[in-house]
């Protein structure tokens, strides 16, 4: 199979106040509840789209990636059956009958389907981008994402033993759409969007003073993808980062070894080392 080209079309998050979560996501980010169904609340922005359901909190039901077409959804599907990897019927979606659920090596649910691009209008420039796990077993997580789902390493961050901390993987241009961190639980640790250049990013920390919505972490650059950044929490205590200049990464550059410090978490200062 050739290297996955895909977006992050939609997340699912589970809360156990869906209504309250749901407002939350339109009112920071600039989303309106397009519809509802029995279980979940469905919110939509410019390029950028989630569903809430009920669930425990600060838990990730679902990521849902668009293919371009529905040959090269087929051909994935084909080899993840190859893989001897089990393909699930998709829960209910922004996608077609034509999508597909597989879970990775802690149960985490990753969907694949074709759409229209959104392109809702009205509300300032952030495209659902990544999302990032956390997981107890890190080298099985970054092999099913790389050798089963056609992923590519960008960077990886390693202690001073030499032991794999984080790993970034893309799905096209882009740095990264994933990223893997190894930590003591399984954790959904957080989800992006990218602004695309610094002043939106300004502009982004501006409307969040106005809605009296603080930063959390931030503004700050990271190492690994070299964007800057600013991060929010929600009601459940789930990050939101906003990011502004994501590395494009040329195919023919080799994977990136970074060391487990301060610095490249954040290259302007405090950084949260998840492990």
């Amino acid at each position: 199979m050739n290297h996955l080209s895909a977006y992050l079309d939609h997340l699912s998050i589970q809360s156990p106040d869906s209504v309250k979560l749901a407002d939350f996501f339109c009112r920071a980010l600039q989303m309106k509840q397009v519809k509802s169904s029995k279980n979940n609340i469905y919110c939509e922005g410019p390029e950028r789209r989630v569903v809430i359901g009920p669930g425990e909190k600060s838990c990730l039901n679902f990521a849902a990636f668009r293919l371009p077409s529905a040959a090269e959804l087929t051909a994935l599907r084909e080899h993840i059956v190859l893989s001897s990897v089990a393909v699930e019927g998709a829960p209910e979606s922004f996608f077609g009958d034509d999508s597909f659920l597989v879970r990775d090596p802690d149960g985490n649910c990753i969907v694949f389907g074709c759409a229209e691009k959104n392109d809702t209008k009205g509300g300032m420039k952030a495209r659902l981008q990544h999302f990032a796990i956390g997981t107890t077993n890190i080298v099985a997580a970054v092999n099913f994402y790389r050798d089963v789902l056609g992923m590519r390493i960008s960077d990886q961050i390693h202690a001073d033993d030499g032991s794999l901390r984080t790993a970034f993987l893309r799905a096209g241009e882009e740095h990264h759409v994933v990223a893997v961190f190894l930590a003591s639980k399984k954790t959904f640790d957080h989800h992006s969007y990218e602004a695309g250049d610094w002043n939106l990013l300004r502009d982004w920390a501006d409307y969040f003073a106005t809605h009296d919505i603080v930063l959390d972490w931030g503004p700050g650059r990271h190492g690994p993808g070299n964007n800057l950044f600013l991060m929010i929490r929600d009601p459940d205590r789930n990050w939101l980062e906003i990011s502004a200049e994501l590395e494009v990464v040329p195919d023919e550059k080799p994977t990136g070894r970074w060391a487990h410090v301060q610095k490249t978490g954040n290259s302007w200062g405090v950084a949260y080392l998840r492990s």
